[in-house]
């Protein structure tokens, strides 16, 4: 079977990835999650033409002039309007967040004033407007403020509730089951005997997908039998993961059990090698609704994939509005040889300089078992298939890892 190709991968993987349906949560529990539905005001903000400063309310044509002065009929408090009119040579006194008496068309903050009993003499000239918060200065009712798709922040929440919303409509998170397998793998802490590996993938993507806003089913390490294998599967399915990932077994050994226990069970695979460095041996397909992504057994392998597929996925199948990585340009920190058919994705370092120039230094060592390269690494350079070589300091495209 021919190596795909991994832009034709990253399409079989996303094909019919919709958005998961729709809940409402609390605004206490929304960060992070994706809008489901457009958000817009359901009030205007501020409501009224309100005080900027603590001062003195005041119609600006009475208080153009320095050494004006002016009688105060009252007072203003944020949530104690004044009922009255400000009329000829009156001020009202008036402190941040009050609303702007009728008549009054500027606030004299109160440095710019010198009180006498219930008299102050201006200081400072006003001018029309000052100190004054119109009303919709912050938003309007009706204006839509968060759009779908959208995954909220710490301040979207503060804007949702300032438009009046308990609660808002997002998109359900995906439920990511992970599957290991491997006779040789013990768990961290665990003294692992002759041929044997400390088991260390899943922390690293489950990392990742929690970051993404997945649910994550831990469904450990199978043994390298068809049965093992199968019962996790099932495991998967009885959970209602929207995904199942499984962490080595993906290769063509003897012991590498995944795809034959995966199509056993009826999973319709789309691929199970694609063009790419690390991580060749990379399988996907379908079981139901679940959409299966079979990850290489060495960490960076493993990691890379997980990065380039298994987020995108997520963010698909979280409604979200941006799917893909975005790419960006630096330049070559060293030189690189010519590349084979398989499209290279480099760990490297990223480096400023000081006019602000990046440049990606690849590690020396690209093996796919060296995981101490790929915590070192900050981005992930491209190299397409067939690229030529490449001289240090020409141009690069690069995705940075999650920092």
């Amino acid at each position: 079977m021919a190596l795909m190709p991994v832009a034709d991968a990253l399409s079989a993987i996303l094909t019919g990835a919709d958005p998961l349906s729709e809940e409402m949560v609390a605004l206490d529990e929304a960060y992070h999650r994706i809008l489901a539905r457009d958000v817009a005001a359901r009030r205007t903000q501020p409501p009224q033409a309100m005080s900027a400063m603590d001062g003195y309310a005041v119609r600006a044509a009475d208080a153009a002039d320095v050494g004006a002065r002016l009688k105060v009929i009252g007072e203003v408090a944020a949530g104690r309007p004044f009922e009255r009119k400000v009329g000829p040579r009156e001020a009202v006194r008036i402190f941040t967040g009050g609303v702007i008496p009728d008549g009054a068309d500027a606030v004299i903050i109160q440095e710019d004033t010198g009180v006498d009993g219930d008299h102050i003499t201006i200081t400072e000239a006003a001018v029309p407007g000052r100190h004054i918060r119109a009303a919709g200065v912050d938003f309007r009712e009706g204006d839509v403020l968060l759009k779908r798709g959208r995954r909220l922040t710490d301040r979207d929440l503060s804007l949702a509730a300032g438009m009046n919303y308990p609660e808002l409509t997002v998109h359900r998170r995906p439920k990511v089951a992970m599957l290991a397998t491997g006779d040789e793998l013990v768990m961290p802490g665990a003294t692992p005997s002759p041929g044997q590996i400390v088991y260390s993938n899943g922390y690293s993507l489950r990392a990742l997908a929690r970051a993404e806003g997945a649910e994550i089913i831990d469904l450990g390490i199978a043994a390298d039998t068809v049965a093992a294998t199968t019962e996790g599967i099932r495991r998967a399915r009885k959970a209602d993961a929207d995904i199942l990932i499984t962490l080595g077994g993906a290769s063509v050994g003897d012991h590498d059990l995944v795809k034959r226990s995966l199509e056993a069970e009826g999973v319709a695979m789309a691929f199970w090698r694609i063009a790419m460095r690390p991580g060749k041996p990379m399988m996907h397909g379908r079981l139901g609704a679940m959409r299966v992504i079979g990850l290489p057994g060495n960490p960076v392998s493993s990691y890379v994939c997980g990065f380039l597929f298994l987020v995108p996925l997520i963010r698909a199948l979280s409604g979200r509005d941006t799917i893909h990585h975005r790419r960006e340009n630096a330049l070559l920190g060293r030189d690189l040889a010519a590349n084979d058919q398989r499209e290279d994705y480099l760990r490297a370092r990223l480096e400023a300089r000081d006019d602000g120039t990046l440049v990606a230094m690849p590690v020396n060592h690209q093996d796919s078992s060296l995981s101490g390269n790929l915590a070192a690494a900050r981005v992930l350079v491209i190299r397409p298939p067939f690229a030529p070589a490449a001289a240090k300091g020409s141009r690069c495209e690069l995705l940075r890892l999650p920092e």
